[in-house]
Order: C-alpha cells, then structure tokens, then sequence
C-alpha cells in the first residue's frame, strides 16, 4: 500500500489539486490511471454532505488529470458492502471531517481488518489522516470538546502510521476552542510523552515500501515543545 497522509490536497478555496511540494506529480506515479475510487465518508449519516465533498474531489482529481472507470462512495448507506468495495477499489480516499464521528463509523465497519490486504493506493484528507494512525490524537475541534472531561483525545485508529498528524496550521495557528489556545493551551500540553506532526495545507506525508518521507513545510509538538522541522519545498525522511 502506498499512503498519502495529507492535511488538505487542495489550493484553499479552490477546486484545484495543490501541486506545492511535488505532491501531483508523486500521486500520479502511484495513482493508476484510469482507476476505481473509494471515496470514504466522515459521517456516515450526513449524506448530502458526503455527496457534496465525493463530487468535488473527483472533481478536483479529474481536473489535475486523474481519470476513474468509478468513483465510488463509502458511508451508512452501504456500509454493510464495505469489504466488497474496498476489493474493488485501486484508490482510497478517506474524507476529512470529524475526527470522533469518523472514527466510530471506521471501527463500526472493521475497517482496519478490511485494510490489511488492500495493496493499491490510499489518500488520507485531514481527519481521515488523523485516523490512519495507530493510536489516533482526536485534537478538540468542537465548542465543548476541549473541556469536556469525557473527551476521548486518544482513539484506536486504522495503524497505517505511528504519524500523529494535526492539520490546516495556516488556518488554525492563534485559533480559541473554550477559551483556550488550541495549541499553547490543548495541543502541547497533550504532547507529554507523545509527538504530534503539524502541518499546514501543501504538506504531506508519503508512506511507501516501510518509508515515511515528510515533504513541505511541517513543524514537531513533543514532550510538551513546538519547533519548526521543514520549510516549504523541504523533504524529510521520517525515522521510526
């Protein structure tokens, strides 16, 4: 399996392919061409919303000259075809959104298990990164998330990575949720202990033959300290 870990792989506000940090020409090496998708949901009950963003990603895929014989959609409506529709698929893509809310359709499916012989080509958006880890960092994201004592900021996840990725720094970076910094105040405290890879839309991470390479600009929370790995443009080979 070759994995794309990416924050967002469009250009914000936009229905164009990011191409920053060689990430179009690399998923086009690993993409067959022309291929059948799998698009999995965020909330399996929210299906316009899932139509919504299927649509417009096989829109933006289509438009950066990716081409599917079938771009199919994965949520409650199917779910009981979960194991068929990942045999079928040659390219994953798991949609962003809420990373609790996915999380709970991922474990209602099995879809760790239905994940340990799929040898094509997986794209991760945001949440659906957050969720290819091992052991998922659920970062509070919701009014009352961050200071609800029953918030469950760990979370089993698919064991794709041991990569804990926190997106859309762009756009998150100086962000309030209950009052409290979601980084000075959430997120580096919750790193005793643990790392957390922050990326801003345009970075990704390519997980290909056991490897881990880091391209763009990213930066490192770990053991309660933030500092910067990357620039944009840069490559870094993710040790274990």
């Amino acid at each position: 399996m070759i994995c794309f870990f990416t924050s967002s792989p469009m250009v914000p506000d936009t229905l164009d392919l990011n191409p920053a940090n060689g990430f179009i020409h690399r998923l086009h090496l690993a993409v067959p061409y022309p291929c059948r998708a799998l698009y999995v949901c965020s909330d399996p009950e929210d299906w316009e919303k899932t139509d919504l963003y299927a649509d417009s990603t096989a829109e933006c895929l289509e438009r950066a000259g990716f081409a599917f014989t079938e771009f199919a959609v994965l949520d409650g409506r199917n779910a009981g075809d979960a194991a068929q529709l990942i045999e079928n698929a040659q390219f994953i893509i798991l949609a962003g959104g809420h990373v609790p809310t996915q999380n709970a359709f991922f474990r209602a499916i099995g879809l760790r298990d239905l994940l340990a012989g799929f040898d094509g080509v997986l794209m991760g958006i945001s949440a659906g990164s957050m969720n290819s880890a091992d052991t998922v960092y659920a970062h509070p994201e919701l009014e009352g998330e961050a200071v609800d004592p029953d918030y469950e900021r760990f979370l089993p996840g698919l064991g794709l990575t041991d990569v804990n990725i926190i997106p859309h720094f762009n756009t998150i970076a100086g962000d309030t949720l209950d009052g409290l910094d979601l980084f000075d105040d959430i997120a580096i405290p919750d790193s005793e202990g643990r790392a957390f890879l922050v990326l801003p839309d345009g970075s990704y991470v390519l997980s290909e033959d056991g490897k881990e390479t880091l391209y763009g600009e990213a930066y490192l929370i770990a053991d309660g300290r933030m500092e910067q790995l990357t620039e944009d443009g840069g490559e870094l080979p993710l040790e274990d």
